[in-house]
């Protein structure tokens, strides 16, 4: 017992000192792509059929630039705002990711631990482990949202939000772009089936998902009510209507429908309907200090993060997603201070320039330039 202690401290020890050994967010990722095999890796960074939702999320945050503000005084830069009745370190939420087991044992539990310790949101899949009620445990003073994928009849919901309630969540999500499940082809071509790809058991019900489950939710229970996989103003009006609290722009990190727009692309017509009606949270391809920058200004009030959080969740569990977030902060302060802008509330879309040249061919990993992936098979 004693030998298996101080085992387990020596590993938390090295774990510490490498993740001071992360003085960029590209060396996170680069960590990640060692500790990975290959089908987990192509889980994380791939998309639906051709991808091109997936590289069209990193276009619309690369085509836009900056139109920075000068002589003002930004010797004090708060980055933080407040969510849910919380102050937070940053305007981020670690996004729900399925099968995060294949990135860390510990899997959402290690990350909502990550993100507590530091100060963002966390919003939790159903299809992760190690579940609804053990994440709460894990981290019960967390900043904590439940997203659920609909796998029976009203009685199976109802469960999940009557639990989600008891067991301290801020809010509960539905996620609508599911309706079918894509065609992940770096997956097919292996013939790669994760756990969440595996639990596609009574899919029909997420088929028969309307806005009729979203009222009779909203009519029962006392709960902000997410709906994410908006990507239409049209679709975000009538979220609206239904009273929905949180519109949540997103395509699924480019893994549903292919050939669809960048989140960036569709944030502004969502923002100019909602109208302040509802909040609004935004990911899709959300790499960089900068990105969260852009979303922020664009009229996003919270902005998601899948496949970072997946990086460093794999680089060094708890300590790898604090060292990010700490990473993604320096970045944010840093932006904030040289567009002129000394909080998140000064940013509006007068900083912002639509239209801009992409200069990086935008895929998965075009945040991180200094990367060196020819022989990733990324």
């Amino acid at each position: 017992m004693q030998e298996k202690t101080a085992a387990s401290a020596l590993a938390s020890v090295r774990v510490d000192t490498a993740t001071t050994d992360f003085l960029n967010l590209h060396e996170i990722v680069a960590k990640a792509r060692q500790n990975l095999n290959q089908n987990h890796w192509d889980y994380v960074v791939g998309g639906a059929e051709t991808e091109t939702t997936l590289r069209r999320n990193r276009m619309a945050l690369d085509s836009i630039a900056f139109r920075p503000r000068v002589l003002r005084d930004v010797s004090k830069v708060d980055a933080s705002v407040e969510r849910f009745g919380r102050r937070l370190r940053l305007p981020v939420m670690l996004a729900p990711v399925g099968s995060l087991e294949c990135f860390h044992p510990e899997a959402a539990a290690e990350v909502v631990r990550g993100a507590h310790a530091f100060g963002v949101a966390h919003m939790l899949s159903s299809v992760t482990d190690p579940g609804l009620e053990k994440v709460a445990q894990a981290a019960p003073d967390a900043l904590r949202i439940f997203q659920l994928y609909v796998r029976g009849d009203d009685a199976f919901v109802d469960d999940h939000v009557e639990r989600a309630i008891a067991n301290g969540y801020a809010a509960f999500c539905f996620t609508v772009d599911t309706a079918h499940y894509s065609r992940r082809e770096r997956d097919l071509a292996k013939r790669y089936q994760t756990a969440g790809r595996r639990r596609v058991e009574a899919r029909s019900f997420q088929m028969a998902l309307d806005w009729r489950t979203v009222k009779r939710i909203k009519d029962r229970f006392k709960i902000p009510l997410v709906i994410k996989g908006i990507a239409t103003a049209e679709d975000a009006k009538i979220a609206v209507e239904h009273g929905c609290d949180w519109i949540y722009v997103s395509n699924h990190g480019g893994r549903q429908l292919d050939h669809g727009r960048g989140s960036l692309d569709v944030l502004p017509e969502v923002v100019d309907t909602v109208a302040g009606r509802a909040k609004i949270m935004v990911d899709g391809g959300i790499n960089r200090g900068t990105d969260v920058v852009k979303a922020i200004a664009s009229g996003a009030d919270l902005v998601g993060m899948g496949r970072m959080q997946c990086y460093a969740l794999a680089a060094a569990g708890q300590a790898g997603v604090v060292r990010m977030l700490e990473l993604l902060e320096d970045e944010v302060q840093r932006c904030l201070g040289l567009l002129g802008a000394a909080s998140m509330g000064e940013l509006g879309r007068t900083y912002l320039h639509a239209g801009a040249p992409v200069v990086t061919a935008p895929h998965v990993l075009s945040a991180f330039p200094l990367l060196k992936i020819e022989d990733w098979r990324y």
